[in-house]
């Protein structure tokens, strides 16, 4: 296992645990947990014996998405922050979606915003009975990153979609289940091992036609690394805006934003 990061990859036969881990923020992205990840996923693309990856998350939760505070702290350039994060997130997912090896979302606890688009990438998702999912950009007055609105409209359609992103419900993981978000729920304590349990299942199977299904699939989704320049590109803008900056203040300082 790499330690000493803020994300970690371990091997586990021919199978790959990535975990975020920065548990002691909800595994919440900063630059250099974008860094980190994306230089796991590269580790990930280099490994010829590779045949199946868990993501997952230290602690109680699986990731509450972008480090807001870090974005504040970079003063006027929130935009730089954001586009230096997004380009090193996006090339992960962009990597993860065209490896051979399945991808499977383990998810604990809660994915909120980018986190959402971690684990909406993802082949296939397990998670907890206790596990939230939940959009959360629009009440922070931003735009989705992480694939979420590329994802989330192919596996849910356009007006579920929709809906978690503009009115912000949480997604809980039975109606995650319903609604084909996840492919499993599993008791909480039982999530990992549900998840390697299944990598272990695909790993055993025929990689090259596997990896052949994951690149149909995706070329049915269409353009993603176009879609993900422009929500990065969105996203930053937004930040820099009032209604952003207001959106970011007043989650961090507890009190209702003021939207003009």
């Amino acid at each position: 296992m790499s330690q000493g990061s803020t994300v970690l990859l371990e091997k586990r036969g021919d199978v790959a645990v990535v975990t975020l881990n920065r548990p002691d923020n909800a595994n919440v992205l900063n630059l250099q947990m974008g860094r980190d990840l994306l230089a796991v996923v590269t580790a990930c693309q280099q490994d010829v014996a590779l045949r199946a990856v868990v993501l997952t998350g230290a602690g109680k939760h699986f990731c509450f998405g972008g480090d807001l505070r870090g974005m504040l702290t970079a003063g006027g350039a929130t935009d730089a922050w954001l586009r230096e994060l997004t380009t090193d997130l996006h090339q992960s997912i962009v990597g993860l979606v065209r490896l051979d090896a399945p991808v499977i979302a383990a998810v604990n606890g809660t994915a909120a915003g980018a986190g959402v688009g971690l684990v909406a990438m993802a082949d296939l998702a397990v998670c907890g009975e206790g596990s939230k999912f939940s959009l959360a950009y629009t009440g922070v007055a931003l735009t989705p990153d992480g694939g979420t609105s590329f994802f989330l409209p192919q596996i849910l359609g356009n007006k579920r979609a929709l809906e978690l992103m503009l009115t912000n419900r949480p997604l809980s993981a039975a109606d995650a289940l319903g609604w084909g978000f996840v492919n499993q729920v599993v008791p909480d304590a039982e999530v990992l091992d549900a998840a390697l349990q299944l990598a272990s299942r695909l790993a055993a199977g025929p990689r090259q036609a596997q990896g052949s299904v994951k690149r149909l699939v995706a070329h049915a989704g269409g353009a993603l690394e176009a879609h993900l320049a422009l929500e990065s590109e969105t996203i930053a803008r937004q930040s820099i805006s009032a209604e952003g900056q207001e959106g970011m203040k007043a989650f961090l300082e507890k009190r209702k934003p003021t939207f003009a």
